[in-house]
């Protein structure tokens, strides 16, 4: 039995519209999950995405979807049978499928941390620095204000002394800014909140990124994570803990050109930011990176270490 001859038997049984996950759960009931030639970990979101494939692409496709989130999924040759005006209505409780084993985060976000800075050192070609939450004056509003991380590129390496000097005169040196917010995990339960928080705390910089450790591959999130990353230009970067130079950005920033300075102001409630602008400002003028003034970039035998 394939996927699509699994859920085509589940929706007639059942003759009602069901989520994929509704699908699935149904299918191990009457036991036809013992009849697919799968031995993937995630079944369920293989059905899903094979479901939402057909529907969307094959005008033959016995399937139909609804626009509700999440879709549910029906026969045509059923589509009379029931109000689907109605079911577009409804709210409905994500439950997710469970594997033999449960899922544990054995991390907390602050030790993403170091994995990030490894990354933006290798891929961004910038220098990091931590922005701690509590730094920030208590006599301002800090909402929803700070990254969890900035950072700095630094053209020295690249450019010709001579040709950062002329650039720096004409006030065009191609320093950049990033501003990054961490998360552990991105799924529906916690996009909208997670990706305005970076929108809110990004204005300032050339270029930001959400970034998580566990992304949902779910076929539906990642269309509405793309959407939300070319409509607002934010980046999306998924850190890979057991082997950190496979983390990877899956979608690319969108490189802003001027700086938001009155945000920027605004941001010097934090010391730690503070200090993060003030050593770039040093190390624009000596055309130097004094390192020791950001995030320790470990090797990955120590981050492997960290992470267990």
């Amino acid at each position: 039995m394939t996927f699509l001859e699994l859920a085509e038997q589940v929706l007639k049984d059942e003759n009602r519209p069901l989520t994929a996950n509704e699908i699935w759960t149904l299918a191990t009931e009457k036991g036809y999950d013992k009849l697919l030639n799968s031995e993937g970990k995630t079944p369920w979101q293989t059905l899903y995405a094979q479901i939402y494939v057909n529907a969307k692409d094959n005008p033959k496709s016995l399937f139909a979807q609804t626009n509700s989130r999440p879709k549910k999924f029906y026969l045509k040759s059923q589509a009379t049978q029931f109000d689907l005006a109605a079911i577009e209505d409804e709210t409905v409780e994500i439950v997710l499928p469970t594997t033999n084993k449960k899922k544990k985060f054995e991390y907390l976000e602050r030790d993403l941390h170091p994995f990030l800075t490894y990354f933006a050192y290798y891929h961004l070609l910038c220098y990091t620095k931590t922005i701690n939450h509590l730094h920030s004056s208590k006599k301002e509003f800090g909402e929803w204000i700070h990254p969890d991380i900035v950072g700095c590129y630094f053209p020295f390496d690249e450019w010709k002394s001579e040709v950062y000097d002329l650039s720096s005169s004409i006030s065009n040196t191609t320093i950049k800014l990033f501003s990054f917010e961490l998360k552990r995990e991105l799924n529906f339960n916690n996009l909208r909140e997670s990706f305005f928080q970076t929108v809110s705390n990004s204005s300032w910089a050339n270029e930001s990124y959400l970034v998580a450790a566990d992304i949902s591959k779910e076929q539906e999130f990642r269309d509405e994570l793309s959407r939300l990353s070319t409509s607002f230009g934010i980046g999306v970067i998924q850190l890979n803990l057991e082997d950190p130079d496979s983390s990877e950005i899956i979608f690319s920033a969108k490189n802003r050109e001027n700086l938001d300075w009155e945000t920027i102001n605004k941001l010097t409630m934090n010391t730690d930011f503070k200090e993060f602008i003030s050593t770039v400002k040093i190390d624009i003028t000596s055309k130097k990176i004094h390192k020791k003034e950001y995030d320790t970039i470990y090797d990955t035998d120590k981050l492997k270490m960290k992470n267990n």
